[in-house]
């Protein structure tokens, strides 16, 4: 919602015109009220508030509204990204990796290793990433390379703006309806992940004491063992009282 908002925003820079600014953006040769019946017909024909930009004289040099709004689709770009590369390392195994999350399988990852399932949905969104990530480049090296009021290079900038956008809308489809409309949780593992992890003993420092804490935690590190069996072992807590403190809706925080 925020990107979508941010887009929405930065789109209406283009409502901004210099119609009638003429070569430099001094108007000249301009037929009188040439630039308001201008903005006034382009406001009937597409149903946008059209504006005559403030300045003719900048506006004509300037295609900052370029720049910025590439920019916010590269912002959305960078985010569907590192989702993208969340999905990876969660759903990364079965056996050598997190395996918390099971991805929908979309074709054979390998020849040579038989059952292999690459994660391909994500893996096309974070290529897709790189593109709009390169063609803000562009955008921002066309928008530099312009002289005076003349800029030659505004074709590639417009082309990559609609590239990106096509790719991105695209590629976040494929992402919702192949990937992550699919995706299950690994709860058993996901359970015992929690339960063998010494992270554990963050969440009950404040009713066992940092000392109690620290050494729990130690012990737990040197002979392998759990947080779970070794409050329990040494009477720290009742059974109840753990899974209480250890439910996972009481450790996502109460901000």
């Amino acid at each position: 919602e925020e990107e979508i908002q941010r887009l929405n925003t930065n789109v209406k820079l283009f409502l901004e015109v210099n119609m009638g600014a003429t070569a430099i953006g001094t108007g000249i040769n301009a037929p009188k009220d040439y630039s308001k019946k201008c903005v006034e017909y382009l406001c009937e024909i597409t149903g946008y508030e059209v504006v005559l930009a403030s300045n003719l004289v900048e506006a004509t040099q300037d295609t900052g509204a370029f720049v910025i709004y590439s920019s916010a689709i590269k912002r959305l770009a960078v985010k569907l990204s590192k989702i993208s590369n969340d999905l990876r390392l969660l759903s990364s195994g079965p056996r050598c990796g997190l395996n918390e999350i099971n991805l929908p399988p979309m074709q054979p990852g390998s020849s040579i290793m038989p059952g292999k399932v690459n994660p391909v949905i994500p893996e096309v969104v974070n290529q897709i990433a790189f593109k709009v990530i390169g063609n803000d480049l562009t955008v921002t090296l066309g928008a530099e390379a312009g002289q005076l009021e003349l800029n030659v290079m505004e074709p590639v900038i417009v082309q990559s703006i609609f590239e990106s956008i096509a790719m991105l809308r695209n590629g976040m489809m494929t992402l919702k309806y192949k990937c992550i409309d699919g995706i299950t949780a690994n709860e058993e593992h996901c359970l015992a992940l929690v339960k063998n992890s010494i992270g554990l003993i963050t969440a009950l420092n404040p009713v066992i004491g940092y000392e109690a804490s620290t050494q729990i935690a130690k012990e737990a590190l040197e002979n392998n063992r759990g947080v779970y069996e070794l409050v329990l072992e040494k009477g720290l807590l009742t059974e109840e009282e753990l899974d209480k403190l250890l439910a996972p809706e009481n450790m996502v925080g109460n901000i």
